[in-house]
């Protein structure tokens, strides 16, 4: 049974591994590289070796219900989605609620982990840290790794020929800061993710001309969702997962691409993706569309080859003179204080088990959290992660036998392929994952036995946002809180945007709704008789 854990990184994950370290009675020390919790939400000017980046306009793309730690909701009057500086604020007031801050060794960064000598028998690590140039080594029963996966970039310029005799300026997305700099500028952003479509939509307000090139198109959502609510509370719901397992592929594939399609088609912009179906992580702007139709960011395919001044694309358009590309190609997750074939597989990927635990490790004393991507938030799926992890390390809980666990990485793999397109994907489900976890340590919300003794909430946790509260409701851990949360969810969310007191007679009544229902048959009725 261990005792002692060191938690890598002050982060999402970070704080949240620390915290369930010691609700489990751990006795846990965070080593965070900076002086500072919040990880990749702590803005700075300029791009720190060895540390994630973010440019000064970032936004939350999962609303504050749905981002919170499932027992420590987001204050009242925080906006639905947050800007970093606000987020960050949170994340510090999570550290300080919870006491935090004196189990964390800040300027302290991990240069090496390695098993023990006996850790075949203990499952015991050597953790070697450097703080202010003085490296000291100490043994731990466990390790948590919760670095995140937005921290080293890829920058795949062999996929682009002809770079290398490029004049401009290239760069990484991870060193774009504010758009003052790039005023009057032609700018090529590469990929057709979340920060380059915000980089474009940002740059097309100043910059002479934005050109935004995809390889393969993509989904692009809005933060704002049906009538007016934030597109998680509507759209992650256990109600839709349900749908999503029954219902056969290609009905699944049509309601979720008429779902995709409901804002604007995506074809006349564009940015259709190749293969349609598949679940891959959509984009979330709010602007794109608007950008694009107003002439201030234009849709190119993949570069075919760069030029000294100019980027032929695919389709033979060429876009001259530009003065900047700026590579928004992704992250790479790399481990370099720790040896690759812990985490990694025969094939090179990082190969774990639900996401947590390296399979072939002779003792599960090591687990990753927070390397997941889903719909779902970080710090719930951090949360529920943590739990489960401290548990098995605590010997609470065990982990099935090496060629159990293997197999079903096998499986998961094919899964993966058939509903993202890769088998190394980090991508999940969120409500499934989010369940099966929690069923691992007994907090798995009990829908059946709740339609008998609350039926209130049942129906709200079947029907409304999966939100994060469900997962502290019951077993251990469990939130005396997450009752009351489900059922004012809605309350908090509208409450959060309803800043002027809206009169009585200015709300759509009953009635109103009545006739709007009964309108349609109506309608029909009058057609029918007029062809009779």
């Amino acid at each position: 049974m261990a005792n002692t854990v060191a938690v890598i990184g002050a982060g999402i994950s970070g704080l949240a591994a620390l915290k369930c370290s010691l609700e489990v009675g751990l006795q846990a020390i965070c080593f965070e590289k900076s002086e500072y919790v919040g990880g990749l939400w702590k803005f700075m000017d300029q791009a720190e070796e060895g540390r994630a980046s973010i440019y000064r306009s970032v936004f939350t793309n999962a609303c504050k219900e749905m981002m919170c730690y499932p027992d420590f909701p987001i204050p009242d009057e925080y906006p639905n989605f947050m800007h970093n500086d606000v987020f960050l604020e949170y994340l510090k007031l999570y550290a300080k609620h919870f006491d935090l801050l004196r189990h964390i060794k800040f300027k302290t960064a991990v240069v090496s982990i390695q098993k023990c000598a006996d850790f075949a028998v203990t499952g015991k690590w050597d953790v070697i840290t450097e703080h202010e140039g003085k490296q000291q080594s100490a043994i731990f029963d466990a390790v948590l790794v919760c670095t995140g996966h937005h921290v080293y970039p890829n920058l795949p310029l062999h996929s682009f020929p002809g770079i290398e005799k490029f004049k401009g300026q290239y760069m990484h997305n991870r060193d774009y800061k504010h758009p003052s700099h790039y005023a009057g500028k032609r700018v090529l952003v590469v990929g057709l993710g979340n920060s380059g479509a915000d980089i474009a939509v940002e740059l097309a307000r100043s910059a002479e001309k934005v050109v935004l090139s995809t390889r393969s198109g993509s989904w692009i959502m809005s933060r704002v969702w049906d009538n007016g609510y934030p597109w998680d509370m509507v759209y992650l719901t256990r109600y839709q997962s349900f749908l999503n397992r029954i219902l056969p592929r290609a009905i699944s594939d049509w309601l979720y691409e008429s779902m995709m399609e409901k804002r604007f088609n995506h074809s006349h912009y564009g940015l259709v993706p190749v293969n349609k179906s598949l679940r891959k992580e959509p984009v979330f702007n709010d602007d794109l569309a608007t950008s694009i139709t107003c002439g201030t960011v234009v849709i190119r395919p993949n570069i075919k080859r760069f030029t000294e001044s100019s980027a032929i694309f695919e389709d033979d358009s060429i876009m001259d003179n530009i003065d900047v590309v700026i590579f928004a190609t992704g992250y790479s997750y790399a481990y370099p204080f720790m040896d690759d074939s812990i985490v990694k597989n025969s094939k090179n990927k990082v190969s774990l088990y639900k996401g947590v635990f390296p399979p072939t490790l002779e003792r599960p004393t090591l687990a990753v959290i927070g390397l997941v991507q889903s719909l779902g938030g970080i710090p719930p799926t951090s949360d529920v992660q943590a739990r489960w992890a401290v548990r098995v390390i605590k010997g609470l809980c065990k982990l099935p036998p090496k060629d159990t666990m293997v197999n079903e990485l096998n499986e998961e793999e094919g899964e993966k392929k058939n509903w993202f397109g890769r088998s190394e994907t980090l991508s999940t489900d969120y409500v499934n994952y989010m369940d099966e976890l929690s069923s691992f340590i007994g907090s798995k919300p009990k829908l059946p036995l709740l339609c008998i003794t609350d039926p209130k909430l049942a129906i709200e946790m079947f029907f409304g946002p999966c939100s994060p509260y469900q997962f502290r409701l019951m077993g251990p851990g469990k939130w005396n809180g997450a009752r009351k949360a489900i059922l004012n969810q809605w309350n908090r969310t509208i409450s959060a945007t309803r800043t002027r007191v809206v009169p009585s007679h200015q709300e759509s009544s009953w009635i109103v709704t009545l006739v709007k229902l009964m309108f349609l048959p109506l309608l029909l009725l009058a057609v029918f008789l007029a062809w009779s």
